[in-house]
């Protein structure tokens, strides 16, 4: 968070009005002066100046700076006596060949009267790690002097994920698995209405508890193997390696695919997911669903009375993902796959909505983020008995 003036943080009388105009003018002119003579790069006029307080929990993700005119990112630290304990670290990343940063290299302490100052480039990847002191306020002066940009290559575009097709099942695995409640024809019906209202539900209880309480138990298991998903300015959390599921895992991650293909195509809940799909999108009128048909393409909205041209099949990504104190997933401008009409479903192990499935219809204009899980996560855990952060089975389903 940035704020403008100093509060809260540091004794009243520590600063006057004489003061911080003192400071703006040792940074703006004699620092600035200084800088550019010792870098040799000439640094313009232009300075951007803020003041930064961070407090317990607070946190500043990983992102390079880069902006246009932004040559050199500065820090003055205010802050009391202080340790690596107290978190706020300045984490300075390596990059790969894509410029997307990788493992921390360095961590910055901060430290009282301390300047850091570092180029701005597309491989500047930093953060600000999260407080951990409830007692302690991380406050400092920080901007940027500018000069003449970089180079900046083409910024680095994923591939996308790979995608499967609908294969259809056995209706058995309804029964198996999901709570007879949802597979009644009336409760079909209230998660229509809700559904189509809202484009978004959650279903409480959704699998019968005794298939559940197998998959919680198989994700306790040391043979699954988890990565770490990167890179940091994207996302940062562990992801499970197909290879190594226990069985009923790796049944489990199978069935709930085909389950859900089922249950959409079940009488009453076709209706809930595919017309609020095609019929509603998130409340767009009948013309500006014909434009929006227009825009996407071969997977373009039907319009009542007319067939289908250029059909496509459904298709679907997966992936089990384990989440902890930490982990995160940001928005950025290069992801091609928040882009497209898609069906969410997730389905929550470890934490206070287990046993949960959510729903949530987004269109190309919903862009959607894990906010940052912060210390407190903690104190969760300690309620739910879960000492490992908590887990989902994350689908997103394409027409």
């Amino acid at each position: 968070m940035f704020l403008t003036t100093m509060l809260y943080c540091v004794p009243s009388n520590a600063f006057n009005e004489q003061t911080v105009h003192n400071t703006r003018k040792v940074l703006f002119e004699d620092f600035r002066t200084w800088l550019s003579d010792i870098l040799g790069i000439k640094l313009e006029s232009t300075v951007d100046l803020s003041c930064a307080k961070y407090e317990y929990t607070d946190v500043l993700l990983c992102h390079d700076d880069e902006l246009e005119g932004r040559r050199i990112a500065f820090i003055l630290y205010l802050v009391p006596e202080w340790g690596a304990g107290d978190g706020g670290t300045l984490d300075l990343y390596d990059a790969d060949e894509h410029n997307q940063p990788q493992q921390i290299a360095k961590s910055l302490t901060p430290s009282w009267n301390t300047l850091v100052f570092f180029e701005v480039s597309p491989v500047s990847h930093h953060q600000v790690s999260e407080i951990l002191s409830e007692e302690k306020c991380r406050l400092s002066v920080s901007g940027w002097f500018h000069g003449p940009s970089l180079a900046r290559p083409p910024r680095y575009i994923e591939s996308l994920s790979p995608r499967n097709p609908h294969i259809a099942s056995d209706e058995e695995i309804l029964y198996d698995w999901i709570n007879p409640i949802y597979l009644d024809v009336s409760t079909q019906v209230h998660i229509q209405d809700e559904f189509e209202e809202k484009s978004e539900i959650l279903l409480k209880n959704f699998f019968k508890n005794e298939k559940f309480e197998l998959v919680c138990e198989a994700l306790h298991s040391p043979e699954i193997k988890w990565k770490r998903r990167g890179p940091a300015n994207k996302r940062s959390y562990d992801q499970a390696e197909e290879d190594g599921l226990p069985d009923i895992l790796a049944k489990y991650n199978n069935d709930e695919d085909e389950q859900e293909d089922e249950l959409e195509e079940s009488d009453g809940h076709e209706h809930a997911c595919s017309s609020t799909e095609k019929g509603n999108k998130s409340g767009l009128t009948e013309d500006d669903q014909r434009k929006e048909g227009d825009k996407i393409g071969p997977n373009k909205v039907e319009m009542p009375g007319e067939s289908p041209k250029n059909p496509s099949v459904p298709v679907c990504r997966g992936e089990l993902r384990h989440w902890k104190n930490g982990h995160y997933t940001l928005i950025h401008d290069t992801n091609v796959e928040n882009s497209e009409f898609a069906l969410d479903l997730l389905l929550y192990c470890g934490c206070e909505e287990d046993n949960s499935l959510a729903l949530i219809y987004r269109d190309k204009e919903t862009l959607k983020f894990v906010k940052h899980i912060n210390q407190r996560s903690n104190s969760q855990c300690k309620k739910t008995h879960e000492k490992r952060g908590f887990w989902d089975f994350s689908f997103v389903y394409y027409e």
